[in-house]
């Protein structure tokens, strides 16, 4: 069941987001963080299992500009279309508050690739550098995200 996060989500998010980030899937987050930003996220949560399987966000970025980030799915779960609809949930909400430019840093570029996204050059996202990739370990050298973005 596709659903929004709720607070007492932070933890198993905060857990899901660092474990993938501790195999190279995608950035840590710090728990505040997390706690900051709930209202961005999506989960995926398993009735049969009774726990949250999925996970992902939509950042607002700047006016004309929002980040899909965060995307995780349980590596029991995966190929069954389970991210496809998390961030499926993330661009209808950009659409829903009137951004159409979505954009992507993903070690994952095929799947995005197959939900439209395009390969871009990450100083194509100015704000996106000064918001976050700044403050980055990897920044400026040493990133190798894929910058991707779809034009809804």
């Amino acid at each position: 069941m596709l659903r929004k996060a709720r607070i007492d989500d932070v933890k198993t998010i905060h857990r899901m987001i660092n474990s993938s980030a501790g195999k190279g899937e995608m950035l840590p987050r710090a728990l505040t963080d997390i706690y900051k930003s709930l209202r961005d996220f999506f989960v995926f949560y398993d009735e049969n299992e009774s726990r949250i399987i999925g996970v992902c966000a939509m950042n607002i970025i700047w006016e004309n500009l929002a980040e899909i980030r965060s995307l995780y799915v349980d590596e029991n779960h995966r190929k069954q279309g389970i991210g496809r609809q998390l961030v499926e949930a993330c661009i209808s909400e950009a659409i829903t508050v009137g951004l159409f430019k979505v954009f992507t840093l993903t070690y994952k570029k095929e799947f995005f690739a197959r939900l439209g996204f395009k390969e871009i050059d990450r100083g194509l996202l100015p704000e996106k550098i000064w918001s976050d990739c700044f403050h980055c370990s990897k920044y400026p050298d040493y990133c190798d995200e894929t910058a991707m973005i779809v034009e809804l």
